[in-house]
Order: C-alpha cells, then sequence, then structure tokens
C-alpha cells in the first residue's frame, strides 16, 4: 500500500515537472540551467518510479490471488502496469464479504442528492467522501477506454447525448468500471466489454431530415 502511494505522488510529482519544463521550453525569459535542471528532476523521478514500480509488482507477483488479480486488470484496455497496481492496493483494502454497491461508496462515487434549503433540488453528483486514491487510479484508465474501447466509448457516447457533461460520462464509465472489476474479481474472468455495455443498447444515430 505505501510503495503503491508512493508511485502515485512521484507520478503526480513528475507530471508536474514535465508541465513546467514544457512551459519553460516555451519562455525566452528563463536561462537555460532552468531546463537543465528540470529535466534532471524527471530522470531521478523516472528512475524512483522504475524502482518502486519493480518493488510493487514483486510484492504482488508473490500473492498469487494478487497476481490473478492484476492479470484480469491489465486485460481491460487502458490499464497499464502502474494503474492496475494502484488500483489492486487500493481495493486489497477492502473486506472480501462487501457488495459492489460498498465497492462504488467506498470510492466516493455513489451520486448523491443535494438539497439547498428545504425546496431546492440540485443535480446529484458524486459524493467525493470515500477514497481519493482509487478515483485517482481509475481516470486515466476510463479516459483511455472511452477513447479505444468500443463497449465504455459507446457507453459514454450515449451518456453525452443524454445531455450528460464529459465530466459525469467520465465519472459514470469509472463506476461502469469499477463494476467490471468486481465481477472479474468475483469471477475470476478477464474483461468483456459486452458485459459492461451490450453494443446494440448504443442509440442509433438519427437520420437528418
Amino acid at each position: 500500500m505505501a510503495v503503491a502511494r508512493r508511485l502515485e505522488a512521484l507520478t503526480e510529482m513528475m507530471t508536474q515537472e514535465k508541465n513546467r519544463l514544457h512551459a519553460a521550453s516555451l519562455s525566452q525569459a528563463l536561462p537555460p540551467v532552468i531546463r537543465l535542471d528540470l529535466q534532471r528532476s524527471i530522470r531521478s523521478q523516472q528512475r524512483a518510479l522504475e524502482r518502486l514500480r519493480q518493488a510493487a509488482l514483486e510484492w504482488v507477483l508473490s500473492d498469487p490471488q494478487l497476481a490473478r488479480r492484476y492479470e484480469l486488470l491489465l486485460s481491460i484496455p487502458g490499464f497499464g502496469i502502474t494503474s492496475a497496481l494502484h488500483t489492486l492496493a487500493e481495493l486489497a483494502l477492502l473486506p472480501a464479504d462487501l457488495d459492489v454497491r460498498q465497492w462504488v461508496a467506498y470510492a466516493g462515487m455513489d451520486p448523491r442528492e443535494y438539497t439547498s434549503g428545504t425546496s431546492v433540488h440540485k443535480k446529484a453528483r458524486i459524493s467525493k467522501a470515500g477514497n481519493r486514491h482509487l478515483r485517482r487510479a481509475l481516470y486515466m484508465p476510463a479516459l483511455v477506454a472511452v477513447q479505444h474501447q468500443a463497449n465504455l466509448r459507446a457507453f459514454y457516447e450515449h451518456l453525452l447525448a443524454r445531455g450528460k457533461t464529459k465530466l459525469q460520462a467520465l465519472v459514470a464509465t469509472m463506476r461502469k468500471l469499477l463494476h467490471a472489476i468486481y465481477g472479474m474479481f468475483k469471477h475470476n474472468q478477464l474483461f468483456n466489454g459486452s458485459k459492461v455495455y451490450e453494443l446494440a443498447d448504443a442509440p442509433l444515430p438519427q437520420e437528418v431530415a
């Protein structure tokens, strides 16, 4: 767990440094020494990430159940080594007898109704009361999946067609992924997009008059 959390923190730090390097490369006012320092910092963080990733992999592969669940996660389009390790570490904290609704609540992705005063109801949004590390772990895989996995892309586009914002549709996709992971772990099965969202259920495009 501690290694996975450190991986997450380092990944975020490296992203920030890369953004700074990009900004520095566009600025003529900054001296070259700043760019060189940022490049050294990024290389150092990359080496640290590789060491931590290897340590986390050794921990996972030493346990048959974790190793199998890691393999299942990698079968989901959008999941790579780091995101699979992050997700697995956060889910490893959960008691075995929880149902999928409790998983969703744990992640803070359960929709909640909000009210103002006694009568004004706002649109439902996720509670964000749960594990933010798990939400972060699912964010990038969901973002990649809606671009490259046909079933999840159809689900995402269906929500957009119903008037959901891109962020709302992406969060719903993250929740869909969590449901899929729960089923995969429970039944020890690789990812099957048709079990997540049937392509036949996707709305047909309307003809233009």
